[in-house]
């Protein structure tokens, strides 16, 4: 797609690390942040620069698996690659990583990354809607925001804090104006597309920016009407594991074949931006951060009937044709979840379903090129 304002995003990675040294230069902090789960309204209360960390590349594996086991998640094996190569640029300029426990390979994994930078490790309650959990998790913000204070010499105050939840609110409604664009026949912005918006934004050093691109590219989508776009092409819902730019290949491969990928079920995608605190609310910023947080529906949670929920809602907002549930090799809970997926999909609404489990390499480039090419025949 020929878009101006998509171009920036282009080359918005490359200009972000000219910016995070300068800023480094001036002595401001930055944290580096793996999952969803880490609290960047914490980190700019900090007055500190939140970046999101490499880990969607199939190169830096080989550098991590001199430490780590072959048969573990590729996203664990590339961040932890990325790391020990020095070869992320935001992880080189991090002065310290927020870690959570979301599955043991990634806890595990943070204790050798320890030997590398200061990294500090939020441990996520895994049963939702329990109130011990949002005690547990509560207290976990109390703590981030005791170890921020005292690495950067700061006081974070509730007015800080609910100025960062502001401009993180504004963040996701703006992302969520761009996916939900999607819901249109045609569709206004292709699944790849969208992956390098979403992807870019990670690195981005600035919210308010962030918040400026994104509705003027949505402006710019919405006057194009997405004629680029054939009526007819299969409408796809991908669910599952993260993608990012360097794991896109399904989503390559499906828009290759005819089909396009009009929502995205997964970190980079819907699952969060519609998690907003109202603004409104009195009680302590830090609880209404940990209420925000618990609510993200990842497999790691048990049971996990939020993302059941939001996918029902998703099949028919965007009126999809066929979902793909994608699970990189060796995640256990998205892997074991595809089944209750599965039931959702097929037997309650009756969509087309397909899983598929991979890696990050092209080794099986062509089988999976064979297999969504008869998924979509199937669909025409």
């Amino acid at each position: 797609m020929g878009s101006g304002v998509l171009e920036i995003f282009n080359e918005l990675r490359e200009k972000n690390i000219m910016t995070l040294k300068a800023a480094k230069e001036q002595d401001v902090k930055v944290v580096g942040i793996y999952c969803t789960y880490g609290p960047r309204e914490l980190v700019l209360a900090a007055g500190a620069i939140p970046v999101g960390l490499c880990g969607t590349k199939q190169e830096p594996i080989a550098a991590a698996e001199v430490h780590l086991p072959r048969n573990l998640c590729p996203v664990i094996k590339s961040s932890y690659g990325f790391a020990v190569s020095d070869t992320c640029p935001y992880f080189h300029f991090s002065d310290m990583v927020i870690g959570e426990t979301t599955c043991d390979g990634k806890k595990k994994m943070f204790e050798l990354m320890k030997r590398l930078k200061p990294v500090h490790i939020m441990h996520l309650p895994q049963v939702p809607d329990q109130a011990a959990s949002l005690e547990i998790w509560y207290q976990e913000m109390i703590r981030l925001k005791q170890v921020l204070e005292e690495a950067f010499a700061v006081e974070i105050t509730d007015e800080a804090l609910r100025e960062a939840i502001h401009v993180v609110n504004e963040g996701n409604r703006a992302l969520q104006d761009l996916f939900d664009l999607n819901q249109a026949c045609p569709p206004l912005i292709s699944g790849i597309d969208m992956i390098k918006v979403s992807w870019q934004l990670g690195f981005h050093t600035d919210r308010w920016a962030r918040v400026t691109m994104l509705d003027q590219l949505v402006a710019e989508l919405r006057e194009s009407g997405g004629t680029q776009y054939d009526i007819n092409r299969p409408r796809i819902l991908l669910t599952g594991t993260p993608v990012g730019m360097g794991s896109e290949k399904v989503v390559e491969l499906v828009e290759e074949c005819g089909g396009l990928v009009v929502a995205m079920e997964n970190c980079g995608g819907y699952k969060t931006v519609g998690l907003r605190i109202d603004e409104n609310d009195p009680r302590d910023p830090l609880l209404l951060l940990a209420e925000k947080y618990l609510a993200i529906p990842c497999s790691v949670m048990s049971p996990n009937t939020k993302r059941l929920q939001l996918l029902r809602e998703m099949a028919a907002d965007f009126k999809v044709d066929g979902v793909i549930d994608l699970t990189w090799q060796a995640c256990h809970t998205y892997n074991i979840e595809s089944y209750q997926v599965a039931e959702l999909i097929k037997d309650e609404l009756h969509i087309p379903f397909i899983q598929l489990e991979t890696d990050y390499s092209s080794s099986d480039r062509e089988i999976l090129k064979n297999r969504l090419q008869a998924f979509l025949e199937m669909l025409n």
